[in-house]
């Protein structure tokens, strides 16, 4: 005989608090079975939960490079040297040549500065007034070390993608669709695609699904006051996504 295995959220088949024990807690789990008063949580296919693993490590990765940027900005504050508000882009081609070049051990401002592409937010009087710091070995260590570790996250980061291409095939179709709404990019219709499926027939509604995610407001209300709009928790992976998208339209 086949067994039908049913995930259920713990919150919505909570007993009687100070009643916790394992038999107990069957017990009161196959009451609520038995009475059809557990509703299964949503458990993707293979192919939406392999798509899940690569998005959500992908942005976990780039939320390290920004990490390790912010690390890097506060050596060179620490060293005096500032640029961070002068170069548009730390690790853009004219930042990643300055760092380097300390990381080296160049201290001459007038030759970092000679290391820039392209056009600079700040005059070169001023780029080379920032450069007028002190950067010692032990900052060069740490500036080194940081720049390895990005590297190392950036190759990992084009890895997933490489992944992401070759399991997103499948679903091309729905990508395509997605990205011809206004605020939705490649990378918000991959996560919606990982998060939601393809099969929105488990949302009887839009309503249903917007809840789902955690975008709709709690209207807690009580004699004609408004007393609390928060929304609700959801799916905080989608939800990013989706508010990003929102605010680029």
């Amino acid at each position: 005989s086949v067994c039908e295995l049913l995930l259920a959220n713990s919150s919505h088949v909570r007993n009687v608090p100070g009643r916790k024990t394992d038999v107990n807690d069957a017990t009161w789990i196959a009451d609520l079975l038995a009475h059809g008063l557990i509703r299964p949580s949503f458990v993707p296919p293979t192919p939406i939960l392999e798509l899940r693993d690569l998005t959500r490590t992908r942005k976990q990765l780039v939320r390290e490079i920004a990490q390790h940027t912010l690390r890097i900005q506060k050596v060179l504050e620490d060293a005096n040297l500032k640029i961070t508000g002068l170069i548009s882009d730390l690790l853009g081609l004219s930042g990643r040549a300055i760092l380097e070049a300390l990381a080296a051990g160049e201290q001459d401002p007038e030759r970092l500065v000679d290391l820039t592409r392209g056009r600079l937010k700040a005059k070169r009087s001023t780029l080379i007034e920032g450069l007028r710091g002190q950067a010692t070995s032990h900052h060069r260590f740490l500036i080194r070390l940081h720049l390895r570790q990005i590297d190392a996250l950036k190759h990992a980061v084009g890895e997933i993608e490489t992944r992401l291409g070759e399991l997103l095939v499948p679903f091309q179709w729905a990508t395509r669709l997605l990205v011809t709404m206004p605020g939705v990019s490649d990378i918000v219709a991959q996560v919606i695609v990982s998060e939601i499926g393809v099969d929105v027939h488990r949302f009887p509604t839009a309503g249903h699904l917007v809840s789902w995610a955690g975008l709709c407001p709690h209207l807690d209300e009580s004699a004609g006051k408004r007393r609390s709009t928060r929304t609700r928790h959801g799916a905080p992976w989608l939800e990013t996504v989706l508010v990003q998208a929102a605010w680029a339209c």
